[in-house]
Order: C-alpha cells, then sequence, then structure tokens
C-alpha cells in the first residue's frame, strides 16, 4: 500500500495574530467558531490585524502534515491558484513529507485560499475563511486511482459547502470503498453540521466507517443539548466514532465498546489552532497500524498536546520523536 492516508480538504494559507476579546466584539466576529468571508471583508480585517505569522493550514492538509511527522505516508488533494499563496501551500506540505496531488487552478480565477485567524489569550482561535480557489475543486481532480491505493481515505467537513466539491468528496469515497479501503470523515465545525446535517447524515450512512467530530458538532449533528444523549444516538453509526473533549480527553465508540482517554498533559495551552486536526492525525496514524481504540486515541491526545502548545497548526518538532 502507497499511503496510510489520502486527505481531501481545504488547501488553505493561515494568517495567525494574537488579539484581544475587544477586538473579537468589536469587528463582530463569532469567537471560536470558523466563518465564511468574502474577498472584501478578508482585505478589511487583515488590514485591521495586528503582527501575523503566516503558515500553510487546512483542516485535514494539517492532518495529513500530522501523519508524516508520525513517520507515516499520506498525500493530500485540494486546489490553489497560480500565485504566490500557492505556491506557499504547495512547497510547504511537501517538505513536510505530503505527496500534494492537486493541481492548481486557472491564473484568471480565484486566488489561493486563506484563513485569518485570531487567537486570544485564552488560546481560543476565531476563524475567518475566504475560500478562493478551494470551491474550484471538482470530481476531474479525484484519480481513483490514487484513492485504491491509501488505506484511509480522509475527507473535510469545511470542504462540503461547494457542490462540485461535495461531487468530488463523493467520488473520492466511492473510489476508496469499491477498493475495499476505510472512509473517514472530520464533521470541522458545528456551523458546517447546521448548515448540511441532512447531507452529511446521507454521507455518513453511506460511506463513512470513521467519523471525528468534537462535542459541538456532534450535538449539533444529533439535535440534542445532552452529550451523553448524543453518544447513544451516534453509535452504531460509524465503525468507529471518536469525540474530542478538550480538557476532559476523547470517547471512542464502536458499536458495542466505548473508550474514554484522557487528554495528555500540556504545560501551556498557547493555542488551540490545529487540536482537533493533530488528534485525528495520531488517531488515524495508529489506526492504519492496528491499534486499539485507547491506543489511536492516546496517540490522538498526544499529536494535540504538541500542537496547541505552541502558535500555528502544523508540528513544530518530528511528532515520531514523541512516541
Amino acid at each position: 500500500m502507497k499511503y496510510d492516508v489520502i486527505g481531501v480538504g481545504n488547501a488553505i494559507v493561515d494568517v495567525i495574530s494574537p488579539t484581544s476579546d475587544a477586538f473579537i466584539l468589536e469587528h463582530g466576529l463569532s469567537k471560536g467558531a470558523m466563518t465564511l468571508i468574502d474577498a472584501r471583508r478578508a482585505h478589511e480585517l487583515y488590514a485591521k490585524m495586528g503582527v501575523a505569522r503566516e503558515t500553510s493550514g487546512g483542516s485535514v492538509a494539517n492532518t495529513c502534515a500530522g501523519i508524516a511527522s508520525l513517520g507515516g505516508q499520506a498525500a493530500y488533494v485540494g486546489r490553489v491558484a497560480q500565485d504566490q499563496l500557492g505556491e506557499v501551500f504547495g512547497h510547504d506540505i511537501r517538505a513536510a513529507g505530503v505527496d500534494f496531488l492537486g493541481s492548481p487552478a486557472d491564473a484568471s480565477g480565484p486566488p489561493t485560499a486563506r484563513c485569518l485567524i485570531l487567537v486570544t489569550p485564552d488560546a481560543q482561535r476565531t476563524m475567518n475563511t475566504y475560500l478562493g480557489a478551494c470551491v474550484e475543486l471538482s470530481p476531474e481532480d479525484i484519480k481513483p486511482e490514487d484513492f485504491a491505493q491509501a488505506r484511509v481515505t480522509y475527507l473535510e467537513g469545511y470542504l462540503w459547502d461547494p457542490p462540485l466539491a461535495q461531487e468530488a468528496m463523493r467520488k473520492a469515497a466511492r473510489a476508496a470503498r469499491s477498493a475495499g479501503r476505510k472512509v473517514a470523515l472530520t464533521l470541522s465545525d458545528a456551523f458546517c453540521v447546521t448548515r448540511h446535517r441532512d447531507s452529511f447524515e446521507q454521507l455518513i450512512d453511506e460511506h463513512v466507517d470513521l467519523l471525528f467530530a468534537n462535542e459541538s458538532e456532534l450535538l449539533a449533528l444529533t439535535q440534542t443539548a445532552h452529550f451523553e444523549d448524543a453518544i447513544t444516538r451516534i453509535r452504531g453509526r460509524a465503525e468507529w466514532v471518536a469525540v474530542t473533549r478538550g480538557a476532559l480527553g476523547s470517547v471512542v465508540l464502536s458499536s458495542d465498546a466505548r473508550a474514554d482517554v484522557p487528554a495528555a498533559p500540556v504545560a501551556r495551552i498557547v493555542d488551540t489552532t490545529g487540536a482537533g486536526d493533530l488528534y485525528a492525525a495520531g488517531f488515524l496514524f495508529g489506526y492504519t497500524r492496528g491499534c486499539s481504540p485507547e491506543e489511536c486515541a492516546r496517540l490522538g491526545a498526544l499529536a494535540a498536546a504538541e500542537v496547541i502548545s505552541h502558535y500555528g497548526a502544523r508540528p513544530e518538532i518530528r511528532l515520531g520523536s514523541l512516541l
């Protein structure tokens, strides 16, 4: 098998800046959530942000980078433009050890996507995303032979907004399943779930073997206000369901078992950007090596702990050195 995981997601360059709660309120931002913005809003908000750090991101791209950092084999499909940020994204993901299988969009189209991330003193990240070239991902970008060579195909909920991207993700899932491979999905954000709940449920029931969610996303999917009720409703909908709960750790469910796994200790939480992405990296790394649900969740917690100890959504050290 050529790859442990092949990911499909939004190819985004993150622009990260520390800020205050007052700034969040002043500019009417939804703290702790991801909001889609247009080009005008992206320009206005960037102009008002403080000193920023630019780094390649995108949820599933971060996960793939984490898998490579752990010592796994990963590939990624996403759409960038033929511009400076597109070149930066391609360089960074290849430098992380991930095969970048995406093709650049036409130079006359929208620019490479960027996410303006504002981090408040409590380490919460407020994300404002201009999708740009991401919306041009289409079924033509999905080559079934690539997905037949990966143990797991990992799909990003953030990418579910554009209709063509939905078709691309369904094509990737069908290609994986027809080759006898596994399909994983991250719900990405409660707002994504609220917008697309019915189609997410259809995707889960038809294609998904591993489902990743945080607590708020799971509550939105199951339309309940209580975590234990949500756990009851989601059990059995996928082979494994992994739910992250921040400092409370994570819960992994199968149809007949439940594992509650604590979070890994962190000396100082700096920025929670990428915590869920790196949890998924550790989890999938373990899964593709036949680890138990408890061990997969432990590896996920270990990877997440590293990434929240610094700014940015990708590891600053080789995660394999922590094993």
